[in-house]
């Protein structure tokens, strides 16, 4: 008969072995990405593909600079962060701290549901809805734009960021709130100046975890954002961020060619940009979490 002590020791070992698997096959992917896009800075710098203004990969000769495509995931992900926080940690909030709990049961599955929308519907929404309105109201060449691409990458940010505030919210001691209303607060006095301070932790990691996700979706941008690869003068602009061309050109790229690897390297810096911003998160999360057990 195995023994409670073996059993841990087993199911710890079956947990070990899956997490590295995990990271090995993660590690796998990572090396490939950099096998496949070191080479193309022996035809191009490391500074000229950053920076270039121009990439017409098919040229001759080609371009390969991708500033235009990381300026247009930046301007696309910042307008979405803008649009997202506030939706997302003020639903969180509301039904974390406000809604009644019939409301409370009809909000948090939809909100969870919102989740796990496929992008691909979310983009069809885009070009088939948004769109068009926009382009008649504002009067636009197309409604395909950073505008668009934007709103729609905000709807998916938002449940992200509120099932992680939510989580953040409910993990703050009941004990707070009752000596905050003890001390004569009120209820929104207790929200804003009790909870979300000691949930601020959660609720910075929530919103850095929905800017990573807005950065790296790949569909909704190549359905969406129009597929400029140019500097945008104006929010209603069309651009084409790394993942879009990605996506884009993949297919049509010569295998080993210069544009083949010039898309690779474009994989790495996106890589880089969602590492950082995982970092940050990491960070912000810690950060806070430090600060809060000093004050309290």
């Amino acid at each position: 008969m195995i023994t409670r002590t073996l059993k841990e020791k087993i199911i710890k070992n079956i947990f070990f072995v899956f997490a590295l698997a995990s990271i090995f096959v993660l590690g796998l992917i990572i090396i490939f990405l950099f096998i496949e896009g070191l080479p193309i800075f022996n035809v191009v710098s490391i500074q000229d593909f950053i920076f270039g203004l121009e990439w017409y990969p098919t040229y001759d000769p080609p371009s390969f600079g991708i500033l235009s495509l990381i300026v247009g995931s930046l301007i696309v992900t910042f307008f979405a962060t803008i649009i997202a926080v506030p939706l997302g940690v003020l639903s969180a909030v509301y039904i974390a701290e406000v809604a009644p709990p019939l409301i409370k049961e009809i909000f948090k599955p939809v909100v969870e549901l919102l989740a796990g929308l496929p992008s691909v519907v979310l983009g069809f929404f885009g070009m088939a809805v948004m769109a068009p309105w926009l382009q008649e109201t504002f009067d636009l060449p197309t409604g395909l734009n950073i505008v668009n691409a934007s709103i729609v990458l905000a709807f998916m940010a938002v449940p992200t960021i509120s099932s992680i505030s939510e989580d953040a919210l409910y993990t703050v001691p009941q004990e707070f709130k009752e000596a905050s209303y003890a001390l004569g607060a009120t209820k929104f006095e207790t929200i804003v100046k009790v909870t979300i301070p000691a949930a601020l932790s959660g609720i910075s990691t929530a919103v850095i975890l929905g800017m990573a996700r807005s950065i790296g979706e790949t569909m909704v941008v190549l359905m969406v954002a129009g597929g400029a690869a140019a500097i945008p003068e104006s929010i209603f602009d069309s651009v084409r961020p790394m993942p879009a061309s990605i996506a884009a050109e993949m297919g049509e790229a010569p295998f080993r060619s210069d544009h083949y690897y010039a898309l690779f390297a474009t994989g790495i810096v996106l890589f880089f940009l969602t590492l950082s911003f995982n970092i940050v998160a990491d960070y912000i999360s810690h950060r806070f979490k430090e600060e809060g057990s000093a004050t309290l």
